[in-house]
């Protein structure tokens, strides 16, 4: 189990699932159904951060799940459900309704913060595709958060370059630019900070030399 986690927090979710498997067949065997169900969760969990639906449906009617039918597995279903769907308010939905069987287990609850937050970035680079510049509070109302949580979301989007664009916070607009044309500039400013970083390294390197 603990390897499982493991090489879930590295993102390989695929070795993650076969120890997930081990782990639960070896509780089967040991006849021990509340770390079973945990590993099935667990499993349940690594089929939908690899986006494989089906594998999670062909999962829920296994004779394993059947067996260790409840409240936990439903409340990975009823996830797995919303992230098919790409909808934020079927996932909360799910998160509220499935609080205890969601919440309590850390590496759960961890892997659902990282799923929400890749769900969000796909819903807002979805809205925001067809245009050149949108009001915040336009793109808030079409995935139902509020202006201050999509303004923080949108700012960190295009820090991390999943977004190519800047936010006018006057106009409490985001103006989307031509990655192609942006590149150009964006590279030049890189490569001048780069080359300043050089001057002043080599500044000190003097400075060093002539105190030695």
């Amino acid at each position: 189990m603990q390897s499982g986690k493991l090489h879930a927090e590295d993102g390989d979710f695929t070795t993650a699932f076969s120890y997930f498997i081990e782990a639960m067949e070896g509780y089967h065997t040991q006849d021990n159904p509340n770390q079973a169900t945990s590993a099935l969760q667990y499993m349940l969990l690594c089929k939908i951060m690899l986006n494989l639906s089906d594998d999670v449906a062909n999962l829920m009617a296994s004779k394993h799940a059947q067996k260790y039918a409840g409240p936990a597995l439903e409340a990975m279903k009823a996830i797995a459900a919303a992230h098919t769907h790409r909808s934020l308010e079927e996932y909360e939905t799910a998160l509220s309704a499935y609080r205890a069987q969601l919440g309590a287990d850390t590496f759960v609850r961890s892997h659902l913060r990282r799923l929400y937050d890749a769900m969000l970035e796909q819903n807002l680079v979805k809205v925001i595709e067809p245009f050149s510049r949108v009001e915040i509070a336009h793109v808030a109302k079409m995935v139902g958060l509020d202006v201050a949580a999509v303004e923080r979301k949108l700012s960190q989007m295009i820090l991390d370059k999943a977004i190519v664009g800047v936010l006018d916070q006057g106009d409490g607009c985001l103006i989307v630019y031509d990655e192609k044309e942006r590149d150009k500039g964006y590279d030049a400013a890189l490569e001048t900070i780069d080359r300043l970083g050089n001057v002043v390294d080599l500044l000190f390197a003097g400075q060093a030399a002539v105190l030695e």
